[in-house]
């Protein structure tokens, strides 16, 4: 459990006989791992609220504290196998007494969002409570199948990007960004992002100063902005900015049925400029690593949910089940249940 020590928020009170001194953090988290949960973007927001809570690297909860808990004392497996113990029962605390209740989401997004009927009650009564919502990875998924993110921008991992639009068609989700703070209702990309969204939260309760301690220590160069473009994503760093562009665009497209044509006009060039600059860059049309980028996806879809073809097929824009059954044996040498049970050509 969280332990109270010295911090700046210090008040005293009077009962009557004698002064008591009650201290608080400036930033109270509950921190809420659901089953398969990724461990990067835990341990990394776990660490850097540990830099900042002390003065020195005592990892002593001064300046924030935080508890990790779940529906009861048992343990939770990450989906790299490592096992975390939360420290308490969530719905035996005193929500009101957190300021963040953060959800690390699972491995399988609808896997996390069927969890809803589980969490939900948690999850609204720390909302009631005046707890701000923080969805990390797929804990978005979770907070939307809970109805509490109606009205609100949503940030997902880019991967999973067109399954949360499939899935909850209702909600805006802004492309390409690592965190959207939008009100008391929070979302994160996941991986490194976590660190980035922890920086921003402390900085608002703790500080700038307070809240950048500890990059060093975490070989971070510095902090980036909610809209930082990740240039991993750009896959040949050499290529035109015309291409890079272009492949922002097809994945925040994915699912939509849209044209080259529309993509190009989308970039002020013609079909043919954008085509001969793929060619210069990867040596294929546009259209041909669109339909890369869209089988691609429908492997890992495939492999890592039990969804049925034809909805994968209408998250990666690719028609109906048997258009996208004949793409993936043409590409991959097997049909689409060879792949989901790995048996793909090599």
């Amino acid at each position: 459990m969280a332990h109270p020590l010295i911090c700046k928020s210090m008040i005293w009170t009077f009962n009557g006989r004698s002064w008591t001194l009650t201290v608080q953090p400036d930033i109270r988290l509950l921190i809420v791992p659901l089953p398969d949960f990724a461990l990067l973007p835990f341990g990394a927001f776990l660490d850097k609220l540990r830099f900042s809570a002390d003065d020195e690297d005592y990892s002593q909860q001064r300046y924030c504290s935080w508890t990790v808990a779940g529906l009861s004392l048992d343990p939770v497996t990450s989906s790299s196998g490592a096992v975390v113990q939360v420290e308490a029962v969530a719905g035996q605390l005193d929500l009101g007494s957190f300021d963040y209740l953060v959800v690390f989401g699972g491995r399988n997004a609808m896997a996390t969002a069927a969890l809803a009927p589980r969490y939900q009650a948690l999850l609204r009564q720390a909302g009631k409570a005046g707890v701000k919502l923080v969805g990390v990875d797929n804990g978005a998924f979770l907070l939307a199948a809970c109805g509490l993110m109606r009205g609100r921008k949503v940030v997902v991992h880019w991967r999973h990007e067109a399954e949360f639009r499939a899935a909850f068609p209702h909600l805006q989700v802004l492309r390409e960004q690592l965190y959207c703070i939008d009100g008391n209702r929070i979302t994160c990309a996941g991986g490194t992002a976590a660190i980035d969204l922890a920086v921003a939260l402390l900085s608002g309760a703790c500080g700038r100063t307070r809240a950048l301690k500890g990059l060093a220590d975490m070989l971070v160069d510095e902090t980036r902005d909610s809209r930082h473009a990740l240039r991993s994503l750009d896959l040949d760093a050499g290529q035109g900015r015309q291409v890079q562009r272009a492949q922002a665009l097809m994945r925040h497209h994915l699912g939509s049925p849209l044209a080259v044509e529309q993509l190009a006009a989308e970039l002020g060039i013609s079909r043919r400029q954008l085509d001969r600059q793929f060619q210069a860059s990867h040596g294929v049309s546009a259209k041909a690593w669109w339909l890369e980028i869209r089988l691609q996806q429908a492997r890992w879809r495939l492999l890592n949910s039990s969804h049925s073809l034809a909805q994968i097929a209408d998250e990666v824009g690719l028609g109906d089940a048997s258009h996208l059954g004949k793409c993936i044996r043409r590409r991959f040498g097997c049909t689409a249940l060879g792949l989901r049970e790995g048996r793909q050509a090599v």
